[in-house]
């Protein structure tokens, strides 16, 4: 993402100017818009012309639109955003408070102005333009007969390739049909990688999976390259890490990542942070429960004592329409900011986003054992009985 302009003034009112440039920016627009927000971008509208004739005609014209946001609707496979409103300006096209839906495109400018930009949205815009933050990561996870070729970015995991081959048990003393299928399954899967990863940008691509498959996988794979002189795969061997995962499915990337081989390959990438950070939680939670809290109101029990070190939170709990429940969650991270703790937003399309999600979206671990909470709950437990 680029940012052309920033325009925010004292009471944090204000306008900026972006211009995203790739798909992943679209996912950072989505989370900066909000109902209520205006909306200036080019977009194309229908216009009916009539000739001197008096025959009628219908044209598509390129023209600008300010939007006051109604509806914000985001595709998250194809990382396409289209934002419906009504028009606040006078166009010579489209009528004040006619409807209007812009489609965000790649490469085009857009400006949103706010009446309140919040320390969240601000930083979101700092992360979307800070060159470093770039799909880093590639992973194939799999099993026989089922793969998923993932990009890991700091924001999401977008499946990229799903491969499903049927493949035939082995039979005794023929095994012929099963070393086809097994064969054509690896072919395709190294086809997907080649379409799909871009070696410039991807410093690492986990081959993830039960027992042996990795290992006959990248052997199958390197001994084709050899073959057929694959320059391109062969020059980013060293690329490659193979780890355990249980399973095909592209919920076993989060073991994947938590792999110790991995975290230390990865160590500056957001990815890998988070999930690192998670892991810590569940561990916490494990041995000393008294020093990991989920849940919005256990969390602030928590901030008001100062014990809060690192606060994990999930991006989706502020795209909340109520203004007072999503103001609770900025003045909770900017409060843990002040008290010197580390905030981690988790992104509700990334695998550890989606796990924290279950855990209600936020969630703490704290510098010190806060016990009075569960003795209170305990308390009030037994006069209710």
């Amino acid at each position: 993402m680029k940012l052309v302009r920033k325009d925010i003034e004292k009471d944090n009112a204000g306008q900026v100017t972006l211009i995203p440039e790739e798909a992943e920016d679209m996912w950072h627009a989505y989370n900066l818009l909000q109902v209520g927000d205006s909306l200036r971008a080019s977009t194309f509208r229908k216009v009916q012309t009539e000739s001197s004739t008096g025959s009628v005609g219908s044209n598509r014209i390129r023209t600008t639109l300010t939007l006051c946001v109604e509806t914000i609707d985001f595709d998250s496979q194809a990382c396409q955003l289209r934002v419906k409103g009504t028009n606040i300006q006078e166009n010579e096209y489209v009528k004040m408070g006619a409807y209007h839906t812009i489609e965000l495109e790649p490469n085009r400018q857009f400006t949103l102005a706010k009446k309140q930009w919040d320390s969240v949205m601000l930083d979101r815009i700092e992360q979307a333009c800070d060159p470093g933050w770039s799909a880093d990561v590639a992973a194939v996870v799999m099993q026989e007969g089922l793969a998923h070729v993932c990009l890991v970015t700091p924001s999401m995991t977008l499946t990229r390739a799903k491969i499903e081959v049927n493949i035939p048990r082995k039979r005794r003393g023929n095994c012929s049909q099963h070393d086809r299928a097994l064969e054509r399954f690896y072919e395709q899967v190294m086809q997907a990688i080649q379409r799909h990863i871009s070696f410039d940008v991807v410093k690492c691509v986990l081959v993830a999976s039960p027992g042996f498959v990795r290992e006959q996988f990248c052997d199958y794979m390197f001994q084709q390259a050899v073959k057929t002189d694959n320059k391109l795969l062969l020059e980013n061997r060293s690329k490659f890490l193979q780890v355990h995962a249980s399973s095909g499915h592209k919920y076993a990337l989060k073991e994947a990542l938590c792999d110790p081989a991995v975290t230390s390959r990865l160590a500056d990438t957001k990815a890998a942070g988070e999930v690192k950070a998670l892991d810590d939680f569940y561990k916490m939670l494990q041995h000393e429960p008294d020093r990991a809290f989920y849940g919005l109101k256990h969390v602030e029990k928590a901030n008001e004592a100062m014990a809060i070190d690192t606060l994990l939170i999930s991006d989706e709990l502020f795209r909340h329409q109520d203004v007072a429940t999503r103001s609770r969650y900025v003045k909770l991270v900017d409060s843990v900011r002040e008290n010197m703790g580390t905030v981690r937003f988790f992104s509700s399309l990334h695998v550890s986003g989606e796990q924290l999600g279950q855990l209600t979206g936020v969630a703490a671990i704290l510098r010190f054992p806060v016990a009075e909470l569960s003795d209170q709950e305990d308390e009030s437990s037994s006069e209710e009985d």
